[in-house]
C-alpha cells in the first residue's frame, strides 16, 4: 500500500516538475526558476522514498526466505 501510494504521489510531481520546467525555460524568471529546482528536488525525494521502500521490501523478502528454510 505505501509503495503503491507513493507511486501516485511521484507521478504527480513529475507532472509538476515537467509545467515548472517548461515555464522556467519560457520565462527564465528567477521565480519560476527556483520553483523548477523545488520541484525537481520533490521528484528526488520520492524516487529515493520508492528506493528506500524496495530495499525494505528486499530485506523482508530474504528474512522470510530464511524463517521459511528454517521451518523445513
Amino acid at each position: 500500500e505505501e509503495q503503491r501510494l507513493v507511486e501516485a504521489e511521484l507521478e504527480y510531481h513529475r507532472h509538476i516538475a515537467d509545467d515548472a520546467e517548461r515555464d522556467a525555460v519560457v520565462s527564465e524568471h528567477p521565480v519560476d526558476k527556483r520553483e523548477a529546482g523545488a520541484t525537481a528536488a520533490d521528484v528526488r525525494r520520492f524516487e529515493r522514498r520508492l528506493e528506500e521502500i524496495s530495499r525494505r521490501r528486499s530485506k523482508l523478502v530474504d528474512k522470510r526466505a530464511k524463517l521459511l528454510e528454517k521451518l523445513d
